[in-house]
């Protein structure tokens, strides 16, 4: 350890793997650091009895009624990821879709709507057959969403007398008369926002970029714009970490970390561990590891729950992702469910694995998340997990330190990679290239 690289990473997070991964591929000497004893951290996915010794304690194991503990690959935290979005995006430009990844198709994406599950609709054919929106409504949905799709900005034709660039959706759903019922799913489960403050402090090009990603996703494979990985999430950052290592990184699992080294003038020189010291000039890492150079942003709460039974009025689908907007169920934040299965080889065959996870806004966080959890019923087990979320104080350009974000509640990785896009951009000082082809290196 005692050597000098040009980055060291902490924490195997998928943010931190996916970073040290493509810092590896442009030539960087990467050493990537662990406290814990397996890759993933916050974004591992755990088996059975592994998640009764993290939320129940060593000396509690699973009963034997849940099948057996190897069969479960259970993820941390719930994300899905957008068939045409920014992470599948990298997964191809870096090539570790070769290092034997499988994904499946989500099956469903829903939406929660006056009391029911509900079929989310995206293309005007879909909202014409909808049981979300009346008659009339329809025909101002369908309107609202052949403007929005046929919008280019430098097609002044397909403008309508707006500057999305300028102008707040806001503005645009007023003119083509919608309701809330329609502004609600497209702004929560098409364009995936997380509260309503987007209607007016973001330029409209924004939303409809977003939902034109969601209908491109959509289109790729017909049934949802999601994927999943087999085996669950914690693959991602083990092929990113086997990435960073075919190309001369190195990784320490359980290792601590005892102090982040700086200079007099306070930029970071290295990392000490155990009596040794590592230098770089670079160190990036989770906000874990840096607890005074963060901010707590909020909590977060995910209820992981075991099934035997697919949720009700999903068609009994395999897998989905349920939104249930903050308008329906009266909270300042939505509340996002996604399930995975056996199908997933996440699960032994007949099991489920659903994850409910919410912005926390009370002293009571499980309570918030009830009407989810009604509708899941009867649960076989579950397990309550209660972060605190965090965002770095600095851009990381003057002291060397490039933070990550923590995990937010959404069910999908966009917010994720927009953050590995935001750092990679910091550290390299160049716009990140999205055509960027790595070479083929023959694997030792």
């Amino acid at each position: 350890m005692n050597e000098e690289y040009d980055v060291i990473v902490l924490g195997t997070g998928l943010t931190e793997c996916v970073i040290s991964g493509l810092l590896s591929v442009s030539g960087k000497k990467v050493l990537h650091m662990d406290r814990n004893n397996y890759y993933g951290g916050e974004s591992a996915s755990l088996n059975l009895e592994q998640m009764y010794e993290k939320f129940r304690g060593k000396d509690v194991k699973p009963p034997t009624s849940l099948g057996r503990s190897r069969d479960y690959n259970i993820d941390l935290i719930p994300k899905f990821l957008m068939a045409n979005g920014k992470l599948v995006k990298i997964l191809r430009m870096t090539g570790v879709t070769r290092y034997n990844m499988e994904f499946a198709l989500v099956e469903g994406s829903f939406v929660y709507h006056k009391g029911a599950i509900e079929k989310v609709p995206v293309t005007p054919t879909e909202v014409a057959k909808s049981n979300l929106l009346g008659f009339f409504e329809k025909l101002k949905a369908k309107k609202l969403l052949s403007y929005l799709y046929d919008y280019e900005q430098t097609n002044p034709k397909t403008h309508q007398g707006f500057d999305c660039s300028k102008d707040s959706i806001d503005k645009v759903f007023k003119y083509f008369g919608v309701s809330d019922d329609t502004t609600d799913f497209l702004g929560h489960a098409v364009a995936l926002y997380t509260d309503d403050s987007y209607m007016t402090t973001v330029p409209a090009i924004q939303v409809i970029e977003r939902m034109k990603l969601y209908e491109e996703s959509l289109n790729m494979y017909g049934k949802s714009p999601y994927v999943y990985p087999m085996y669950g999430l914690g693959e991602l950052p083990q092929v990113f970490a086997r990435l960073c290592a075919v190309y001369g990184g190195t990784y320490m699992l359980d290792k601590p970390v005892d102090k982040v080294l700086y200079d007099e003038s306070g930029r970071v020189i290295g990392v000490e561990s155990e009596g040794q010291v590592a230098k770089a000039k670079m160190v990036v890492g989770d906000p874990s590891y840096f607890q005074d150079k963060v901010r707590k942003t909020g909590k977060v709460i995910r209820v992981i729950c075991i099934l035997s039974h697919p949720v009700k009025s999903t068609g009994d689908a395999k897998s989905v992702q349920i939104i249930f907007p903050q308008k329906s169920t009266g909270r300042k934040h939505d509340i996002y469910c996604c399930v995975t299965s056996f199908t997933h080889h996440v699960a032994p065959n007949g099991k489920y694995i659903a994850i409910v996870s919410t912005t926390v806004e009370t002293e009571n966080p499980e309570a918030e998340v009830k009407v989810v959890l009604d509708i899941l019923n009867p649960i076989e087990e579950k397990f309550v997990y209660i972060l605190d979320t965090f965002a770095p104080l600095d851009d990381g350009k003057n002291d060397g330190v490039f933070i990550s974000k923590s995990y937010d509640a959404t069910t999908h990785y966009e917010s994720c990679a927009e953050d590995i896009v935001s750092i990679h951009e910091r550290i390299s000082g160049e716009k990140f290239d999205w055509n960027k082809k790595p070479p083929q290196p023959e694997e030792q």
